[in-house]
């Protein structure tokens, strides 16, 4: 009688050894950007809808499966709402910003980001509807500009270039209008949100835009701005953004080797002639 008690005692202790194996097998993950052993890699990550999402789809539709990867888009039409959303945990990552502005929008906000590959820049252009050089600019004129503090001082660095204001021979790279050292024209510098630049060109002569925001209203960069940003060195790179520690995880390493692909750097090329840049 105790030897079979014994005897079932340790059956059920070799069958819980068992069970408990193989329930060690299984990791635990947060967020989609993980691997599925049956499956691809899974990845959620948030985007502008040009050229951003363009690019996504086009490895979507072109590349991921091939790749072993499950590519899921999630468009968003401002530049705050992707990086709050990967803060949440709603997205993986995102491809929509520079890490100048990634950088000012984690201190903040407190998001430690990270950029884990260059992918594109877009370079930022002085457009207008209401003359066709920049020479004839009136006295007084309005010329609007972004109101985030990169984008905001890349419009003002440009507007500098191109002879229009002379900024303060210390300024940096994030400029403001209170680092305007000289405005011959007295130009009426009015600070919009980005998105809004490309229907403020019905009330302004002048109107300092993204690319990608160009791009949504079918502007032309290489052929409608009058003056555009050098792509050269330029340190406006768009990048693939994710929550510092995630810049290793499967799926994210994969995805950035997509977005350098000579694929995706033909599509780039032929797509946007010259709108868009690779920046690998």
């Amino acid at each position: 009688m105790h030897l079979s008690k014994l005897k079932l005692t340790l059956v059920l202790a070799l069958l819980t050894v068992v069970f408990a194996a193989c329930g060690g097998s299984q990791s635990n993950t947060t967020g989609s950007a993980s691997a599925n052993s049956n499956g691809p890699l899974t990845i959620k990550v948030g985007a502008s809808p040009v050229p951003h999402a363009e690019i996504l789809k086009y490895i979507k539709d072109n590349l991921a499966t091939k790749a072993g990867l499950d590519l899921q888009i999630v468009v968003f039409n401002d530049y705050v709402q992707p990086n709050m959303a990967l803060k949440d945990g709603q997205i993986d990552a995102n491809f929509f910003q520079h890490v100048p502005y990634m950088q000012e929008f984690g201190k903040e906000h407190n998001i430690d980001m990270v950029a884990v590959t260059k992918v594109h820049i877009e370079p930022l252009g002085i457009y207008s509807k209401k003359i066709t050089s920049l020479k004839d600019v009136a006295n007084n004129a309005v010329v609007a500009i972004p109101n985030d503090p990169t984008n905001g001082g890349r419009a003002l660095h440009l507007l500098a270039a191109n002879g229009l204001i002379q900024l303060k021979e210390s300024t940096k790279v994030e400029a403001t209008v209170h680092d305007i050292a000289s405005n011959p024209k007295n130009l009426q510098i009015k600070e919009l949100e980005a998105a809004q630049l490309p229907r403020s060109l019905e009330d302004t002569t002048l109107s300092v835009i993204n690319g990608n925001y160009a791009l949504t209203v079918g502007l032309k960069p290489s052929k409608d701005a009058l003056a555009l940003e050098a792509g050269q060195n330029n340190p406006y790179a768009n990048v693939l953004t994710v929550l510092k520690g995630h810049e290793n995880d499967p799926a994210v390493k994969k995805l950035a080797q997509l977005l350098t692909s000579p694929e995706v750097k033909k599509f780039i090329e032929e797509k946007y002639q010259g709108s868009v840049i690779p920046a690998f």
